[in-house]
């Protein structure tokens, strides 16, 4: 029985929770600052909850003492306070964040902890580089790389074109940051919400365009090895040129807290979504240019006693799958671990990692 604690008693928590502690292996509790957060979880009766201020001197590190684990569900700005506090009581960190920054700061931590520090667990980045890394090693050279992701209401009713399935701040901080991005072979910054090109997957139309973070560290492993790597975020169309009006002409993008309090207001929320996965790999294979393509939808369904979202599910079963893996002994005990360090077979037969291969729709070589 391996003890853990997950930070954030929000949606993607409560998943993670109920995921973990509904195989017998895995004691959980579940610490959030807001008391109506926890009592508001829809969890089994198994999970114990904490109401803790992490930003309280000491008071998270008091609780992990003697575990095996944290897992950070909270908001990306805590996400260094929680690796922190990992690295001071010597457990195994892992996150769901998408912000580049701290994934910096996670990294430094990693270089002296004595136990493994496994970033960017979830959707994307996450499974994406995952899958992206094993379709590439197919190629003895690469050409390009290329990642979409969307977390997509299924069936959309206002002009955005979208619901609240995912945290606000979250969603906010990759419209908003710098992104990363190769580029005719050199490591660059992009600006998000641009680049915007549009495809379509099983008949329905999308746009994808420029966010930050769900490379994950994929560009400091194919430095050098590829003319074209990026990663774009998937919506219907129409949603881009919104977003872009909120942030840049209205002046949201400095005023991000009225931003967050206008989309939580204004957009409800719904367990009716799909996750749309879309990976296209080009290079050489005995001298001839190839290309690899995954792509795969995943939807909305009951997941123990709670029917859960796409993205609830996608990125839940992301984290809990390469905790399993760590648990087992399949990922190193120690330091810094990258997503594409994790082979997608080894992760797709995994009790977690199956609720992906579960959904495939294709995976097509051509």
């Amino acid at each position: 029985m391996h003890e853990i604690v997950i930070v954030g008693a929000g949606k993607i928590g409560a998943t993670i929770a109920d995921m973990l502690a509904g195989t017998g292996d895995y004691s959980v509790t579940v610490v959030d600052r807001s008391q109506a957060q926890l009592d508001a979880l829809e969890v089994g009766s198994n999970i114990a909850t904490r109401q803790l201020d992490i930003g309280q001197e000491g008071a998270l590190e008091a609780v992990l003492a003697g575990k095996f684990a944290v897992l950070s569900a909270a908001p990306f700005h805590l996400t260094t306070k929680i690796a922190e506090a990992a690295a001071t009581t010597g457990v195994h960190y892992l996150d769901l964040t998408e912000d580049v920054a701290s994934t910096r700061r996670v990294k430094e931590l990693a270089e002296t902890a004595s136990t493994a520090f496994i970033p960017q667990c979830g959707l994307a980045p996450g499974f994406i580089s995952i899958v992206a890394h094993d379709l590439a090693r197919q190629f003895d050279t690469l050409d390009s790389v290329r990642m979409r992701v969307g977390a997509l209401p299924q069936y959309p009713s206002n002009a955005l074109n979208y619901n609240l399935t995912w945290s606000t701040d979250g969603v906010i901080n990759e419209y908003c940051e710098p992104c990363e991005a190769i580029v005719d072979g050199e490591l660059t910054e992009v600006p998000p919400l641009e680049e915007r090109e549009e495809f379509s997957l099983d008949g329905v139309t999308y746009e994808a365009f420029n966010t930050s973070g769900g490379l994950g560290t994929l560009c400091e492993t194919y430095e050098g090895k590829v003319r074209t790597l990026n990663y774009r975020t998937i919506r219907y169309p129409g949603h881009a040129a919104i977003m872009k009006a909120l942030l840049n002409d209205l002046g949201l993008r400095d005023r991000r807290e009225v931003l967050k309090d206008i989309l939580e207001n204004a957009l409800p929320a719904t367990l009716q979504d799909v996750v749309v996965v879309f990976v296209t790999v080009s290079g050489r294979k005995n001298g001839r240019l190839m290309q690899e393509t995954y792509a795969n939808k995943i939807y909305s369904r009951r997941i123990g006693e709670a029917v859960r979202s796409a993205i609830q599910i996608t990125t839940a079963s992301g984290i809990c799958a390469v905790l399993d893996m760590l648990a087992s002994g399949a990922l190193p005990a120690k330091g810094f671990v990258r997503q594409e360090d994790i082979a997608l077979d080894a992760f797709l037969a995994n009790r977690f990692g199956r609720n992906y291969a579960h959904a495939i729709s294709a995976t097509l070589a051509a």
